[in-house]
């Protein structure tokens, strides 16, 4: 039951029962001598015994829908309060509600907003402190390792992948014409060796070297794709505004970017790959939108390490993560990275 419907049960319900106390006690007061007259007696052409309880329901009717606008309004600048809260924007003090009650509600709301603020401008310090601390550390010995597995690979397993698929393509041009279950066979080796190939692509991609370093994100993104686009059948389109963000958030939104573009290429089969980076108010956001087979996403495993590495690092920097996806439709996946300069939540 809604707010003005229950508004418009109880006030139609408490007015007839106020007049019928107050008809009661006028009849104790002043007794009737012949209860006909109850009938008789009218009112705007209407029987006294059925315009006071009609015209008290009426009554109550309105006072509950007047009611129970009002306080779905209420509710609904606290649904709406709650709901920008969690989108990680802060309440507007010209909004706050006259009622007391709201009026404490609405500041609780605005602390818990504030901590929320400063728990964002915590963790991002942390990671950026986190990364300035390990990457001399740590980072160079990981980067030559890597470089040193993606060269072997490409230069051996990827080449002769390569080359197998070719030679597959050269036997299935020679039987095109043939239609037996030897030519279906072969046909399906040669997918297989593209599959092959582009999970070949997706794990030089986790292979390379994953520190933006000297590199802005915007940089580092646009070399990644660039070099992607050309070397995969894949149409890949990209939109990237420039801006500054701080190292720990940039290191971060790459490795996630790292992450969502090589699943697209092991279980995507997608023909197109949208990036997006931009600025808008107080928010980072970086959206990742392909059009491959999509997946169930309640279905997807608790452990998959991918997916539980990329919201740990959208959790880290204080952002939130969102997948959605359709079988057959594509996969969507968008950060929302709260802005913070010189130590405040910016506002732009």
């Amino acid at each position: 039951m809604s707010t003005i419907q229950r508004q418009i049960v109880w006030c139609a319900g408490f007015a007839f029962l106020i007049a019928c106390l107050f008809s009661a006690i006028f009849f104790i007061v002043f007794p009737l001598s012949d209860w006909s007259e109850l009938w008789n007696r009218h009112f705007m052409d209407i029987p006294i015994v059925i315009f006071v309880p009609a015209s008290s329901i009426v009554f109550g009717v309105l006072f509950g829908i007047l009611s129970g606008l009002f306080w779905k309004k209420q509710f609904q600048f606290v649904d709406e309060t709650l709901h920008g809260l969690e989108e990680g924007k802060h309440m507007d003090h010209k909004d706050i509600p006259s009622i007391g009650e709201l009026q404490s509600i609405a500041a609780r709301i605005a602390k818990i907003g504030k901590q929320m603020s400063e728990q964002a401008k915590h963790s991002q310090r942390l990671a950026t402190e986190k990364v300035e601390k390990q990457e001399p550390r740590i980072q160079e010995i990981i980067s030559q390792e890597r470089n040193r597995l993606a060269r072997e690979l490409h230069d051996s397993v990827s080449q002769q992948l390569f080359a197998a698929s070719m030679m597959m393509s050269a036997i299935n041009e020679t039987k095109a014409e043939a239609d037996d279950y030897e030519s279906k066979q072969l046909k399906m080796v040669e997918v297989m060796i593209h599959q092959s190939q582009l999970e070949m692509r997706a794990l030089l991609l986790h292979l390379r070297p994953v520190a933006l370093k000297n590199k802005s994100l915007q940089e580092g993104m646009e070399e990644l794709l660039s070099e992607l686009s050309q070397k995969v059948s894949m149409n890949i389109h990209w939109k990237i505004e420039s801006f500054q963000l701080e190292k720990g958030v940039e290191d971060h939104l790459f490795r996630i970017l790292q992450e969502s573009v090589s699943n697209t290429l092991r279980h995507s089969k997608a023909v197109s790959l949208d990036v997006l980076l931009i600025k808008r108010n107080d928010l980072v956001i970086m959206r990742i939108v392909d059009d491959g087979v999509g997946f169930q996403t309640e279905d997807t495993k608790a452990g998959s390490y991918g997916m539980q590495s990329m919201e740990e690092r959208a959790l880290e920097i204080g952002g939130t993560l969102k997948i959605v996806s359709v079988k057959n439709k594509g996969t969507r996946l968008e950060v929302k990275v709260p802005l913070v300069k010189n130590g405040d939540v910016a506002n732009d």
